[in-house]
């Protein structure tokens, strides 16, 4: 049985993916003008917008870089996904999520590492797929370790009695 608490990560993620789609046209179009600013305010906290680094959609930026974006997009598809199709009854151990966010988020740093280093300047496209291996990790991980097991492993009405 789905419980409410463990649908509010995947449905607040792809809410948020679809904000940060839909504000560039609000934006081209002057509607919501305040909210629109609050949306680039507060992503604005996490990445820095840089215009040559973040898709456009209308003809405007999207509040959020391409690697941003791509984390946004695959976390939030990683959460449904836990969300959906997990049966496993246990959490993964503290050993397993860290191996596996340590693997998938060597994508970014090589990306990282090579434009820091004036290897290579990386497209938008290329910090865009650097950044989905470990935003899908990442949403599935958190979907099954924070929010919890995708089914009740107990009934909560349920007694139990034992002899001393």
């Amino acid at each position: 049985m789905r419980t409410v608490p463990a649908a509010l990560l995947p449905a607040a993620a792809c809410l948020w993916v679809v904000i940060l789609v839909l504000v560039p046209f609000a934006l081209a179009r002057g509607v919501f003008p305040l909210g629109t600013a609050a949306i680039y305010q507060s992503a604005s906290i996490l990445c820095h917008q840089k215009f040559e680094r973040s898709f456009t959609v209308a003809k405007m930026q999207m509040p959020v870089c391409a690697r941003c974006f791509g984390l946004y997009l695959a976390g939030g598809v990683g959460a449904l996904a836990a969300f959906g199709f997990a049966r496993r009854r246990q959490a993964p151990g503290v050993h397993v999520v860290r191996i596996v966010l340590a693997v998938t988020a060597l994508p970014v740093l090589l990306s990282v590492g090579l434009e820091w280093s004036a290897v290579m300047e990386g497209s938008k496209v290329s910090r865009f797929a650097s950044a989905l291996p470990l935003g899908l990790s990442a949403g599935w991980l958190l979907q099954r370790t924070v929010i919890g097991p995708v089914t009740r492993t107990e009934r909560p009405d349920a007694l139990s009695f034992r002899r001393t």
